[in-house]
């Protein structure tokens, strides 16, 4: 049964005697009784007795007409899906989208106004088969009947796979996918920071998962919401402060599984930048095996479940002690080699300094030995040993001509093996000489 609606009322004759329009209508005069009908009364009587829009002297507004379809309308249609092919779609600049629902025999014109586009993924593509959630109403301003959609989503999984990928090509076009920018774990983290639910069954798996393989590995937690209204946002500043404090060795960011729309906070592509450019190395532990988010696509390594992610991330206490004592012994080892190295190395040196201090001894020694040569053959003492003696003062000072010893003059004469004292008698001057004066 549609609800009774009463219209809303603008004169204040009508204001007198509600207008019911689902009420019971009071017989109506033939024309014959109008006509014969007695005029006493005057302008009172007949102005009284008008239902609205019954006369000219009783019509109603534009304005009213349209508001009592639109209350008309709205009562008798709550609030239901419909469904159609979209035409001629439009996005106004204010945010508003228009466009028309079709089939085969009708169409209705649609709008979905900007305050709720933002339940809504993605706008849908001309000729896309849709079902779309809203109110049937009349537009007053153009007398129309419109549909008011407040929620709206593809026949399948159309309008969610759009909107997903056209996020992946934007990512994609900035590098965030690319294989080579997977960076490795670390094998032996200290601390794992977790973003999800504090209420939700993940934390739950990836503590127990933390606790069994190693209880030395610490586990922040960092709540946000993971789906529903802001959970995007949540999950980015969530992110963002793990990449802040910047004391964590990874980053696990998840929740169990659900339905496409409690997944789809980590379709958006916020949460998916974040996760890029998360300082730190990233898992992403969304759902199931079988669902596949743009944070599982940019994160350094997609887990299946939180329960593999916290596998991924920290290592079996046994695992590590093994490789600890792994790496002592190829550490002790290489020290062992290094010093053999060493000492081999060490002895090579020594060898080659000895034969290159010898051979430059034996260089120096040659040196020496000609130098001294040369010395010796300029040396007057060489000249000595000749045969030749040399005439010196006592001071010390040559004789290097007669004038110098007049007779009678103390002199040492040096030969090759000592001095002898002496007194020159007389002079008798080089023969040669004289013969080359007298010339």
């Amino acid at each position: 049964m549609p609800r009774r609606v009463e219209p809303r009322r603008e004169v204040a004759s009508q204001a007198t005697k509600p207008f019911d329009l689902f009420g019971e209508v009071p017989e109506r005069a033939t024309v014959n009784e109008k006509r014969s009908a007695p005029v006493s009364g005057g302008a009172e009587h007949s102005s009284a007795s008008r239902i609205p829009g019954e006369a000219p002297e009783a019509a109603v507004s534009v304005t009213t007409l349209t508001r009592i379809a639109r209350d008309v309308i709205e009562g008798a249609f709550a609030p239901l899906w419909i469904r159609g092919e979209v035409t001629d779609f439009k996005a106004h600049r204010n945010g508003h989208w228009y466009f028309c629902l079709r089939d085969q025999k009708a169409q209705v014109k649609c709008v979905v106004w900007s305050r709720d586009r933002f339940g809504i993924p993605v706008a849908p593509d001309e000729g896309m088969q849709i079902v779309a959630l809203g109110q049937l109403t009349v537009y007053p301003a153009r007398g129309d009947m419109q549909f008011v959609v407040s929620a709206l989503d593809g026949i399948g999984d159309g309008l969610w796979r759009k909107a997903m990928e056209a996020a992946k090509a934007r990512l994609e076009k900035d590098g965030l996918l690319a294989p080579g920018r997977k960076r490795k774990l670390p094998p032996f983290p200290r601390r794992v920071a977790v973003v999800t639910s504090l209420d939700g069954a993940a934390l739950r798996d990836i503590i127990a998962v933390a606790r069994r393989r190693s209880p030395d590995v610490e586990i922040v937690i960092v709540p946000a919401r993971v789906q529903g209204d802001g959970a995007a946002e949540q999950i980015v500043a969530a992110i963002e402060k793990v990449g802040r404090w910047g004391s964590a060795d990874i980053l696990i960011v998840g929740r169990g599984g659900g339905g496409r729309e409690d997944l789809w906070a980590f379709n958006d592509e916020r949460v998916a930048r974040a996760v890029a450019n998360c300082p730190i190395p990233t898992i992403s532990a969304v759902g199931h095996e079988i669902d596949i988010t743009l944070c599982d696509l940019v994160a350094d390594l997609r887990a299946a479940t939180p329960s593999a992610a916290a596998e991924a991330a920290i290592p079996l206490f046994a695992d590590m002690q093994a490789a600890l004592t792994s790496c002592a012994m190829t550490l002790r080892s290489a020290l062992k080699r290094r010093a053999v190295l060493a000492r081999r190395a060490g002895e090579r040196a020594a060898r080659d300094l000895s034969l290159a201090g010898r051979r430059v001894v034996e260089r120096r020694r040659a040196r020496i030995e000609s130098l001294a040569g040369r010395l010796d053959a300029l040396s007057p003492l060489a000249v000595l040993t000749r045969g030749y003696a040399v005439a010196q003062s006592p001071e010390g000072v040559a004789h290097t001509s007669i004038a110098s010893l007049p007779p009678g003059t103390r002199f040492n004469l040096r030969l090759s093996d000592g001095v002898v004292r002496a007194t020159s008698d007389a002079r008798e001057p080089d023969q040669s000489e004289s013969v080359e004066n007298d010339a």
